[in-house]
């Protein structure tokens, strides 16, 4: 893989992250969002779920920074390890964020989050065995 393509895989990856962030700031504003996470249990998220849904949001943005980080869209050099580790730890974490939607109860995190968490583990993936500037 080139690193052209390599980007545009990148930006694909951190779309999809920005997307599921935008998604938990609608559920963090209370919303009656909630039955399509946090398990589905209720309409309306409680105030410690608003706040880690909120929480959750600027992870995901973090984690957009770090795969375009990885692809060479940032090119400070201090940043280079935080880009070249952070990768390799999004892949099974967003396996693991997929593992947990395909296991709840919420159809929606199931039909929708879950295969979208597992596109996004593996998108990673692809970002990390590129060839990268960041290293």
């Amino acid at each position: 893989m080139n690193v052209v393509m390599q980007q545009g895989v990148a930006i694909a990856a951190a779309v999809g992250l920005v997307s599921v962030a935008l998604f938990q700031l609608v559920l963090a504003s209370g919303t009656s969002a909630g039955k399509a996470a946090w398990g589905g249990s209720r309409a309306s998220l409680s105030p410690a779920m608003r706040i880690s849904s909120a929480m959750a949001a600027l992870l995901l943005v973090a984690a957009a920074f770090i795969v375009l980080g990885r692809a060479g869209y940032w090119t400070p050099h201090w940043w280079s390890g935080l880009f070249h580790w952070g990768i390799w730890a999004l892949v099974p974490l967003l396996a693991l964020s997929a593992l947990a939607n395909f296991a709840s109860k919420s159809r929606w995190e199931k039909a929708i989050l879950g295969p979208l968490a597992l596109l996004l583990s593996m998108l990673c993936l692809i970002v990390a065995l590129g060839p990268g500037r960041a290293m």
